[in-house]
């Protein structure tokens, strides 16, 4: 088999250069939308694929045209010598761009030698500012952890940062402009997220289409259309003077799924080719069974082949009974 650029293309005519790996499944917070508090269920060690593992699965893909990691969670950082790992996949051929998903707790002790280690960008989650809500919906007191985080990542030189916020009915919709304003004063791209009904915690979390929201950001900052680095689903818009953008993410209001050009291999070898659909497949077998590269290249080519058409977050809302924290963020 020759293998080119034009392999990693799905059955849709979609080219996939983005993985998002998930290094632990395992999270020093309870976000309400992600994972359920009193959850215990993670699984053990020896079931996670170790480094080696990692970067051999990571290097075939990369021969075949994946250009983009993110790595993800759980909480990413609580992966033991995690800039050991980063230093060896940011060495990669082929991977041009290695980012990190984090929510920004444990942010403060490794800023610094994850930047050294090749982590270009930062996605940090941060649903509110104010001390009592985070706690509310992280299930933990953490705000002043977060914040600290977040400077030690910009004091560190990782740029752009951009911040997450999932935008929850009732919940933290009364804050969006306290962000878009913290924002542009710490020079970090704001990133509203629709909440997803995966498993009971998503499908529980009161939804907020985004769509109005841009509106009325659009008209009071006088947004303009912008385009952002990154390769990810979001849409942006940015200000005339090009110093702050801000991403939509809106699985549910306005799909992304034509366009999407990523799959999520979980840190126990699954590779799930949809985030709103249950098509996925066992690496971890394939890679401690001695399967050669070869083999592993077209276990990769068959299963990019069973990424469906799109999601069904609205018409079947109940179909996916897994958390978001089993599957990547």
């Amino acid at each position: 088999m020759t293998i080119n650029n034009k392999d990693l293309i799905d059955r849709f005519g979609r080219r996939i250069e983005y993985l998002r790996l998930s290094v632990t499944d395992r999270c020093d917070l309870r976000c309400t939308y992600c994972m359920p508090e009193g959850f215990t269920d993670f699984e053990e060690p020896e079931h996670w694929l170790t480094f080696d593992e990692i970067e051999r699965l990571v290097s075939i893909f990369a021969k075949l045209g994946l250009k983009r990691l993110r790595l993800t969670g759980g909480e990413p950082l609580l992966r033991r010598n995690l800039t050991e790992l980063t230093s060896r996949l940011s060495s990669l051929p082929g991977i041009e761009d290695l980012s990190l998903s984090t929510n920004a707790t444990q942010l403060n002790k490794h800023a610094v030698a994850l930047k050294e280690s090749g982590v270009t960008r930062l996605n940090i989650s941060l649903d509110s500012l104010r001390p009592e809500r985070v706690e509310q919906i992280s299930g933990r007191p953490v705000l002043d952890k977060v914040i600290k985080g977040i400077m030690a990542g910009k004091d560190a030189g990782f740029s752009p940062i951009k911040i997450n916020m999932v935008a929850m009915k009732g919940t933290n919709d009364d804050e969006i402009d306290d962000m878009v304003a913290f924002c542009i004063e710490h020079g970090f791209t704001l990133r509203m997220i629709e909440a997803m009904p995966m498993g009971d915690t998503g499908r529980n979390t009161q939804f907020l289409d985004l769509q109005p929201i841009k509106q009325r950001l659009q008209e009071r900052f006088g947004l303009i259309d912008g385009v952002f680095p990154g390769g990810g689903p979001a849409r942006y818009l940015k200000s005339p003077d090009g110093k702050f953008s801000i991403g939509f993410i809106t699985p549910i209001s306005q799909h992304f799924c034509e366009t999407c050009n990523r799959v999520r291999l979980s840190v126990d070898g699954t590779l799930y080719m949809c985030l709103g659909q249950e098509e996925k497949f066992d690496f971890r077998t394939l890679l401690r069974g001695g399967a050669s590269d070869q083999e592993i290249t077209e276990a990769i080519l068959t299963a990019i082949n069973l990424k469906p058409e799109k999601h069904e977050f609205r018409e079947q809302p109940q179909k996916l009974v897994r958390f978001m924290s089993m599957t990547g963020g």
